[in-house]
């Protein structure tokens, strides 16, 4: 099985292997096309690529569709992607907890009117969420002890108490926030491959408090989870089952 994972940022990058391989040393940098850089990961049942693509839908988008594209030139395509990273917690995900998505929405997808937002689908075209395949989200729960629920993709991080409570009203269910999931299931949606967003929390959603921000204990919550992952993956047999938008 191969699995690509995207970041963001180079730290989480660094967090997911150091979780999944025995560290650091095992992965191998493989340059791909518009600048990029994958860090390969050699030596487990499940071998995986991991890529920081930059922060924000657009970005994380761009990222996954050359890696899945060189891939697929390659003749060694994806089995699955992974959003991976930290990320603001809603009610139930405290901080340095694992939550894994059921549901993969685009929080700002669509437009403000006055009687409020209306979500792309509405207005009569595009898609606003993803749907991983139930049966890997709950393996995946199971072996890293998180929580499944909602995940929005925001372009903007909740600064607002009035902001998350919007969101949480628009999206019951919604256990955190990021701002790259929905751009790496679009990009899989369009390669027809599976994907999994697995987020740890940092920070609650809500007013900016930076004093509050457990960004450490999220990133090593992220390798932890990582450290379960192979064998979740393994004993599902997640090839071949894309997700359902």
């Amino acid at each position: 099985m191969r699995v690509l994972v995207v970041t963001a940022v180079a730290a989480e990058g660094d967090a997911v292997r150091s979780g999944w391989a025995a560290g650091p040393g095992e992965a191998e940098p493989w340059s791909l096309p518009g600048g990029y850089e994958l860090r390969r990961v050699h030596g487990r049942a499940v071998g995986f690529d991991v890529l920081a693509a930059g922060v924000g839908p657009a970005a994380a988008a761009a990222g996954t569709a050359t890696a899945l594209t060189a891939a697929a030139v390659a003749a060694a395509p994806y089995d699955l992607v992974v959003s991976a990273g930290i990320g603001g917690g809603f009610a139930g995900a405290p901080l340095g907890s694992v939550v894994v998505a059921e549901a993969i929405v685009a929080a700002d997808l669509g437009a403000q009117t006055p009687d409020g937002f209306v979500p792309v689908t509405e207005l009569g075209f595009g898609t606003v969420a993803h749907r991983p395949e139930k049966a890997l989200v709950d393996a995946v729960a199971a072996a890293s002890g998180g929580a499944v629920g909602t995940i929005v993709t925001v372009s903007t991080v909740t600064g607002s108490a009035a902001r998350a409570a919007e969101l949480a009203r628009r999206h019951p269910g919604v256990l955190a926030e990021a701002m790259e999931g929905f751009g790496v299931a679009e990009a899989a949606a369009a390669h027809g491959v599976a994907v999994l967003e697995l987020r740890t929390v940092s920070n609650a959603v809500g007013p900016r408090d930076r004093a509050a921000w457990r960004i450490g204990d999220a990133l090593a919550a992220l390798s932890g989870a990582f450290r379960t992952l192979p064998e979740a993956l393994a004993a599902h047999g997640t090839a071949g089952q894309p997700h359902r938008p």
